[in-house]
């Protein structure tokens, strides 16, 4: 039997369609490529990104900034040092990009001007970090990203 160019294009289309629908189901079926979106409630945390904007300015209208330094005992956060140690409050959020069941939160509670995240609670890799914090009545925020 002899094939012609016409069959030849039918068959080249029929096996590119295939191509592409083995290519859509694996991927949509396979545990290793879950599309999640970064925050569960993402809708709802969008409302609330002004007042993220205005903290995240504050913090960087600061004489004395805050510093996020990796140590060999953890993940050492030193807050401004003009700020009283005792006067904030607030939180740390700790955001894994590759597994969300990594991800942690840490509320603020100092004595002096240093939070310390110990090395047992951080893997190596990337990490996602946001630091929220409020001093008499004004909010902060200081977002990095570090490899550990």
């Amino acid at each position: 039997m002899k094939i012609n160019w016409g069959t030849s294009i039918v068959i080249a289309f029929v096996a590119f369609i295939s191509f592409i629908l083995f290519f859509v189901f694996r991927m949509s079926t396979e545990v290793k490529a879950e599309h999640d979106l970064v925050t569960e409630d993402y809708y709802k945390d969008e409302l609330g990104y002004q007042k993220d904007i205005d903290a995240e300015q504050n913090a960087k209208n600061l004489s004395d900034s805050m510093k996020i330094v990796v140590s060999k005992e953890g993940l050492k956060i030193s807050f401004p040092q003009n700020q009283t140690a005792t006067k904030i409050s607030g939180n740390v959020f700790l955001y894994r990009p590759s597994n969300k069941q990594l991800d942690f939160d840490l509320p603020i509670s100092l004595s002096d001007s240093n939070l310390l995240i110990p090395d047992e609670r951080l893997l190596d890799g990337r990490w996602n970090i946001k630091v929220f914090w409020e001093y008499e009545g004004k909010s902060f925020l200081h977002k990095k990203n570090i490899t550990y």
